[in-house]
């Protein structure tokens, strides 16, 4: 293990880290000054000594990854930035929090260069380090050959005592173990302080040991405040453990220099304009300066880049004699690293005719799956211990494992996540930001929602996660009202920048995937059937595609159904018996309101048209359908327990009922007079 070297650059270095990040909240009269201030020797340390980064490209693939977990510490993750040489300047810092600045209140990935992913929220980043590094063991142990170390960085996340009180974490943290992730090192600033106060009041446990049990290696550094040597040998001896990812407990003090110091006053507050001048007078800064940068901070910095640079040279000169050894391993993982499907694999997607079988749609997820995974070998999958139910693991297919386990190999494309969502939708997330890979995901519909924080970052971040969501309503019958997920699918149509798919066959079923797959900053729900479907006459993967489209035409119409997955074959049977009694009705299925609202309005307004009433039909919550419908039938609470027939009976879910309430719709707009408009039609827009 290499000796610290002391720079004359690091005191001043830390120095500067720390006011900075006092200037930068005070400035904005908003955020957090202690964590940034507390961390800066070893955020100080680990950049000058460890991370092979390239500022002038912040996309360098073999780039060391890092993430601050504990997001409201961002000050310190954008000052660090600005010094390094990223995109962001002097006023971008001075712009802290204000709109529309590159410095948002949390770190925003795809907004400010060299963000890794987005975090704020404790304990999504912690999920997001374990998704980064399981990326690099999959693709380093895919691509990498016997002289030809092309992927083999570190992971680095920076994580505070909320972040490790979270439950999203404990998920992550307890798979990293499991999976022997060398290559994850987690900073724990152990400073004591949350917003309530000292962390006496609700978190006494042992940290280390807790970890221990995980499996992982634990570090422990007493001065974190000062001692640099003690810093770096913490870090150096984590990056020999090969086979256990390492938390460092760091003990710091919150604050460290300010009057505050130590108590939870500094953790979310700016200092006071006196404080600020005295912190900068301890640590010999100009106390009358704002926003200042000795030249010595920034030469250190810039040889930082350098260096990045000079790493990034050999790799991209070992790259180019990997490509004439490996053409085809390097054409492989060249067009992965870009982002772009093979030509042409959309062939591989299942087209159904009427007349096949019915059969429940994950099942038909599972016959897509089977026929893309030869084709996409980026698509690298799991369940939260739902396996056999999903219908998620391509037969054939190898498990994600640590080769000495006997389970599987790094070079496997399936993970077993265990019961663990809101871990494996945080790991997915990461897994998709490291480039290279498409995740997906799986469990029933309703547990979704224990993911809930991890989908709303995906859509936030534009990750491309693929949830296959399987038993989606009532359908899945006899497991009742706790499994039954009523009110899940408004809660997730109305995230913006997610594709909530409820595919009614399996032509829609290969749709959802082929635009799921097309949408590379949008993840999408995948809410799937226990129960068979039938395959529509009508339907295509064309169309489908299109988010929304008419099933059932006919002109002059008295009554247009519309519909989604599992309804859709039962409004078609109540428009028959309608159509058979003289009642005109068409059918519209609906499977993605985010795609169909993208469509252009023509084609919108000739799917869901003015001039006869519609009637929505879903086995779920009726919340937002009046966006697309005069009148919704859905349920009114939530399930019940028993045979999915039985229970679509009780609620009147059944086409002859259907045909019922949709006489009744027709005559009671045949009373009120009038034109019909489609609800699409604005009378103005805002």
């Amino acid at each position: 293990m290499s000796s610290f070297i002391p720079a004359q650059s690091d005191d001043v270095s830390v120095a500067t880290i720390r006011a900075l990040a006092a200037d930068v909240v005070t400035k904005a009269n908003s955020g957090h000054p202690g964590a940034p201030m507390g961390m800066a020797p070893v955020a100080h340390v680990l950049y000058s000594r460890f991370m092979n980064i390239n500022p002038k490209n912040s996309k360098w693939f073999n780039r060391d990854r890092f993430v601050l977990s504990n997001g409201h510490a961002c000050a310190l993750q954008y000052v660090l930035l600005h010094l390094l040489g990223y995109k962001l300047s002097m006023d971008d810092l001075k712009a802290f929090r204000q709109l529309d600045s590159l410095t948002p209140g949390h770190p925003e990935a795809g907004h400010t260069d060299g963000i890794e992913v987005t975090t704020g929220p404790l304990g999504q980043g912690f999920g997001n380090g374990v998704g980064l590094a399981i990326a690099q063991a999959h693709l380093g142990a895919v691509f990498n050959k016997p002289g030809f170390e092309l992927i083999n960085n570190f992971t680095y996340v920076f994580s505070g005592d909320g972040c490790l009180m979270e439950g999203v974490a404990s998920e992550a943290a307890s798979l990293a173990g499991h999976l022997q992730l060398g290559n994850l090192i987690v900073i724990y600033d152990d400073n004591h302080i949350s917003i309530d106060g000292d962390t006496a009041v609700a978190f006494t446990e042992n940290v280390g040991q807790r970890f221990l049990s995980y499996g992982w290696q634990v570090l422990h550094v007493d001065n974190g405040d000062s001692d640099f040597r003690a810093i770096y040998n913490a870090i150096a001896e984590a990056k020999l453990e090969k086979s256990k990812p390492t938390l460092i407990c760091l003990k710091t003090t919150i604050g460290f220099g300010s009057k505050q110091q130590g108590t939870h006053g500094v953790h979310g507050s700016p200092l006071k304009a006196d404080d600020i001048q005295a912190l900068k007078t301890k640590f010999g800064l100009p106390a009358d300066k704002s926003f200042f940068v000795p030249p010595a901070t920034y030469d250190a910095y810039a040889d930082i880049g350098k260096r990045g640079a000079f790493l990034e040279a050999q790799w991209n000169s070992l790259l180019g004699e990997y490509g004439q050894k490996y053409p085809k391993e390097h054409g492989e993982l060249t067009r992965r690293i870009s982002g772009e499907l093979p030509t042409n694999w959309e062939q591989c997607l299942p087209v159904y005719k009427s007349t096949d079988a019915a059969q429940a749609s994950r099942k038909l997820s599972e016959i897509v799956l089977t026929a893309l995974a030869p084709v996409l070998p980026e698509l690298l999958g799991g369940s939260a211990d739902l396996t056999g139910s999903n219908l998620t693991k391509v037969k054939g297919s190898v498990d994600f494992q640590p080769p000495s386990t006997g389970l599987g190999n790094y070079a496997g494309t399936y993970i077993r996540y265990g019961v663990r969502e809101h871990g494996m939708g945080a790991i997915a997330n990461g897994i998709h930001a490291y480039g290279g890979i498409i995740p997906y995901v799986a469990t029933f519909l309703n547990f979704v929602s224990y993911a809930a924080g991890a989908v709303r970052l995906s859509a936030l971040s534009g990750h491309q996660v693929i949830w296959v969501a399987t038993h989606d309503s009532i359908g899945l019958g006899e497991d009742g009202p706790t499994h039954q997920p009523i009110e899940t699918a408004i809660h997730f149509r109305s995230t913006p920048n997610l594709a909530f798919w409820r595919p009614a066959d399996g032509n829609e079923t290969s749709a959802a995937y082929l635009v799921a797959l097309k949408s590379k900053k949008t993840p999408s729900i995948l809410s799937l059937s226990r129960q068979n479907l039938p395959n529509l006459e009508a339907s295509s993967i064309e169309k489908a595609a299109k988010g929304g489209y008419v099933v059932h035409e006919v002109e002059s119409e008295d009554l247009t159904i519309v519909s989604a997955g599992s309804e859709v074959s039962i409004a078609l049977e109540a428009a028959a018996t309608l159509n058979a009694e003289g009642v005109k009705t068409r059918v519209v299925s609906l499977p993605c309101w985010l795609v169909f609202d993208k469509q252009p309005e023509e084609y919108r307004l000739s799917v869901l048209r003015s001039g006869a009433p519609i009637l929505s039909l879903e086995a779920l919550s009726t919340a937002g359908w009046s966006k697309y419908s005069h009148e919704q039938y859905g349920l009114p609470a939530w399930g019940a327990s028993g045979p999915y027939q039985k229970v679509y009976e009780k609620f009147g879910i059944t086409g002859s009922n259907i045909a019922v309430v949709g006489k009744k719709v027709v005559d009671f707009y045949k009373q009120k007079g009038g034109p019909v408009v489609s609800p699409l039609v604005k009378a103005f827009t805002l």
